[in-house]
C-alpha cells in the first residue's frame, strides 16, 4: 500500500531523498522530518554544502580526481614520485589508498572500468588521457590498482595492450585483496601491503 502523507511538500522532499542510492523510503522520510525538527539555518546550510559542491567541485585536469582547484593537491604536491602512477576506478580508491599511508605516487581515476554488461566501454573511461600522460615521458611504472573482479580483469588486459607498447613497467596489487573484492572495502593494512607488494602485469594470471 502507498504510503499517505500529510503533506505535498514532505512527500516531494521524501521522493528526492529516496532517489539517493542505499537510501529506502522509510529512511528518506526520517531524515526529512528529521530535518524539520532542526532549525532552519541547519538545512540551509545542509542545502548550500550540496548546490556548492554540485556548483563547484572540479575534476583535476591531470588525474581526474576531485579537488577545489584546476589541479588537485596530490598533482600538485612535488613531494610526490610522479614517476609512478596508480590507475584506479574512481575516487573512493583513491581515499582508501591514501588512508594506508603506504603510497609515495600519483594517481589516474578511470571512472569506471569496462563494463559490456553495463554499456560501459573503453571510450567512456579516461584511458587515452592516461596513455596521453605516459606518452609523454616522466612516467616510470603504472600500478593498476582496480578491483580483482572479471571487469577489473578486462580492464587491466585492454590497459596493458595500450601501455606496454610506451616502455613503461605495469604492475598490479598483490593478491593479498581477494578475488572478486572491491578496493574500496579493503581493511588499510591489507591494502597497503597489496600496494608495496605489486607484481608485474602478467598475461598469464
Amino acid at each position: 500500500m502507498n504510503q499517505r502523507y500529510p503533506s505535498t511538500l514532505l512527500e516531494h522532499a521524501v521522493n528526492e531523498l529516496a532517489s539517493l542510492p542505499g537510501i529506502g523510503r522509510k529512511t528518506a522520510l526520517r531524515l526529512a522530518l528529521y530535518m524539520l525538527r532542526r532549525d532552519p539555518s541547519y538545512t540551509e546550510r545542509f542545502s548550500a554544502a550540496l548546490l556548492t559542491l554540485r556548483r563547484e567541485v572540479k575534476y583535476c585536469k591531470v588525474c581526474h580526481n576531485l579537488c577545489d582547484e584546476e589541479v588537485c593537491s596530490i598533482c600538485a604536491n612535488p613531494t610526490r614520485d610522479h614517476s609512478l602512477v596508480c590507475v584506479v576506478e574512481n575516487i573512493k580508491e583513491v581515499m582508501a589508498i591514501e588512508n594506508t599511508g603506504q603510497f609515495r605516487g600519483v594517481y589516474h581515476v578511470l571512472g569506471g572500468i569496462i563494463s559490456p554488461m553495463e554499456g560501459i566501454g573503453p571510450n567512456d573511461l579516461e584511458i587515452e588521457s592516461l596513455v596521453k600522460r605516459v606518452a609523454e615521458g616522466e612516467v616510470k611504472e603504472v600500478i593498476l590498482a582496480l578491483s580483482t573482479t572479471m571487469e577489473g580483469d578486462t580492464t587491466n588486459f585492454f590497459l596493458y595492450r595500450k601501455l606496454s607498447p610506451l616502455g613503461v613497467r605495469i604492475s598490479v596489487i598483490a593478491r593479498g585483496v581477494a578475488i572478486g573484492d572491491e578496493i574500496e572495502y579493503a581493511d588499510e593494512v591489507t591494502l597497503g601491503r597489496s600496494i608495496v607488494d605489486r607484481t608485474e602485469f602478467s598475461l598469464k594470471g
